[in-house]
């Protein structure tokens, strides 16, 4: 759903109409991918708005950006306050916040020479990332031909824009060929990740997860899910794995921001256990959006409350189970 051209986004610490968010088309990000970005969930809970693991989601950020040698001159604390605050100016009761850095100015030439670091935060009104029912009733994907960047090429643990253009071509291909999504290998061949989202086997009770190395994005509700699975009993091991590993596998089910906990129900068109969401990924999805949505206690410290619209932020106001900038 397309925001409404009222909404407000956040760039340098001011709030500006949405059809002012713009840059020139001279811009070193137009021509040669220099963003880093973030994918971030607000959710409607009883309390009222909360972001997920915002502070996170802002430490990578600025990890990416330190990576790329992006100046930024907001520290972590300021993007917090940035996105509760782009939150509270739109009223939304829930939404989707993409940070974005970018390298802008009018300049052409690969060298960022003098060029312009802009950061903006845009809130985007989005639902299910892989389709209505896909988190009751599963996708169908297959194994894409595109693999993921060998070490030294990319830094996969970067959120940047450039690094999806392999993911387009994933994404695309599954598409054409009828799947929602593709599974990228690594460089040697291993299960890597989805184009967007990371991957979890469950074979004899255990669930297993591609390493740093298999050159995946350290993603934020990957990690959030090795907590939950732990602390509900469950054994969790990040290792390398074959290909056909999938094929056997129990249960299969992708987690990222926008993905959640989404089930997977075949892959390459070969049914995975009983063709139907399975009992360990139900037990971790319903846990994990127990929590997101605060219908569970947020015993992590996960979650940071949106105050009402003209609530003044404050730095650095927390309570031991949710963050608040009141």
């Amino acid at each position: 759903m397309t925001p409404a051209p009222d909404h407000k986004i956040w760039r340098d610490g001011k709030m500006i109409p949405w059809q002012d968010a713009t840059i020139h088309v001279l811009s070193h990000v137009v021509h040669y991918g220099s963003s880093v970005f973030e994918g971030i969930r607000c959710y409607e809970t009883p309390e009222g708005p909360a972001v997920f693991r915002l502070r996170e989601h802002m430490e990578r950020f600025l990890d990416s950006c330190h990576i790329y040698r992006m100046p930024m001159s907001h520290s972590v604390d300021e993007l917090i306050e940035a996105c509760v605050a782009t939150v509270a100016e739109n009223s939304l009761p829930h939404c989707y916040l993409r940070p974005i850095a970018m390298r802008t100015g009018m300049q052409m030439g690969v060298l960022p020479h003098d060029v312009p670091v802009e950061t903006f935060i845009i809130p985007w009104k989005w639902g299910t990332y892989l389709g209505k029912d896909a988190l009751e009733s599963g996708v169908d994907v297959c194994v894409s031909s595109w693999r993921r960047p060998s070490p030294g090429s990319t830094p996969t643990l970067a959120k940047a824009g450039g690094n999806y253009l392999g993911s387009q071509l994933s994404k695309m291909e599954a598409r054409i060929d009828g799947y929602v999504e593709g599974i990228m290998l690594d460089s040697f061949g291993f299960v890597s990740e989805g184009s967007g989202e990371n991957l979890f086997v469950v074979r004899d009770g255990k669930l297993m997860t591609s390493p740093i190395s298999a050159g995946i994005l350290n993603g934020i509700t990957r990690d959030s899910v090795l907590t939950i699975a732990r602390d509900l009993g469950y054994e969790v091991v990040e290792q390398v794995m074959p290909r056909e590993l999938l094929y056997i596998a129990d249960e299969l089910f992708f987690t990222g921001t926008a993905a959640e906990i989404t089930p997977i129900r075949s892959v390459d068109r070969v049914a995975i256990g009983t063709g139907r969401p399975g009992p360990i990924t139900l037990a971790v999805q319903e846990q994990y959006m127990g929590l997101a949505t605060g219908k569970l206690p947020d015993c992590y410290g996960w979650l940071t409350r949106v105050p009402a619209r003209g609530s003044v932020p404050s730095k650095g106001a927390e309570t031991s189970t949710m963050k608040s900038y009141a």
